[in-house]
């Protein structure tokens, strides 16, 4: 054999030898995992990135991965986003959930939602002296959320229709805002008599002196259900899983970063969840005829 011969050979094995380790060795040759986490947009996008980002950065230190937030055009991309596998964790709505629960064929797990989340609640609010209560909408023009929205749309409708109020037929017009932070804003701005959102998006915006309570008042609020959760595909690495449930249920108000990341979230603390909780939701859904 030749000297040119044996030098292909030896290049040869040497070729082999490092691909082989390159197989072998974790994170050569193939790309950084990623986990691609969005929300529902209950509000506006710049304000949805601004909660999301010291959470996203706490979440790479837990993990050990990139966390990259994806913003989704509306609630249905929320779900098909995630049952597509498209997305890995999603904030979901208690209705929204339920959606993906029926769209997956049962293969989401909501992993943890905020304490508050267990006893949400909706406003309903007006700058109309003549709304006191919840009959006083009849004839009156009105405004919900998004119609995927569990505290914006379902659980409304549900406690109108148990004061027999039909919000398509007693009400003069019904419009859909899209967010809780647009529909507080079409009432004060008198584009309707009243409207609905989430007692949590009310708070902040009166915190933030963005709404002024003596003009646009709240004259009902609901009581309490399920609602907001973080949500993941039944098919999921339960290793993985397990970290980011750890990750969410470690945060503290003792430390600065948890601090930080608990009030954009407007919680002192997440706490477990499960399917179960969300039943009297799709019970809602289905009594309000949103789902068949």
């Amino acid at each position: 054999m030749n000297s040119f011969s044996c030098g292909r050979i030896v290049k040869f094995i040497a070729a082999s030898g490092l691909i082989a380790a390159a197989i072998l060795m974790p994170g050569i040759g193939r790309a950084q995992p990623v986990l691609r986490v969005s929300a529902i947009p209950d509000e506006a996008p710049t304000e949805l990135q601004r909660k999301f980002k010291p959470l996203g950065n706490y979440l790479e230190q837990k993990l050990g991965m990139k966390v990259e937030f994806t913003p989704v055009t509306d609630y249905a991309a929320s779900v098909e986003g995630l049952v597509n596998h498209k997305l890995d964790l999603v904030w979901f709505g208690g209705f929204t959930f339920i959606q993906a629960k029926i769209r997956s064929n049962g293969k989401v797990i909501p992993l943890v939602q905020r304490e508050e989340d267990e006893k949400f609640k909706s406003v309903f609010i007006t700058t109309d002296k003549s709304i006191n209560k919840l009959q006083d909408l009849k004839g009156k023009t009105f405004a919900f959320g998004s119609e995927s929205s569990t505290s914006g749309h379902l659980m409304p409708r549900s406690y109108l229709l148990k004061a027999s109020i039909n919000p398509d037929t007693d009400l003069k017009r019904i419009a859909f805002s899209g967010a809780h932070d647009a529909t507080a804003a079409a009432v004060a701005g008198g584009k309707v008599d009243a409207g609905v959102l989430n007692i949590s998006v009310w708070e902040k915006l009166v915190s933030q002196h963005r709404i002024d309570p003596k003009a646009v008042r709240v004259f009902y609020t609901t009581p309490g259900y399920y609602d907001y959760n973080w949500t993941v595909r039944s098919d999921m690495d339960p290793a993985l899983r397990k970290k980011l449930t750890d990750a969410f249920l470690s945060l503290s108000n003792n430390d600065p970063q948890g601090k930080e990341i608990l009030a954009l979230q407007q919680t002192a603390r997440f706490i477990p969840t499960s399917a179960a909780n969300y039943t009297s939701i799709e019970a809602a859904a289905r009594n309000a005829g949103l789902i068949k």
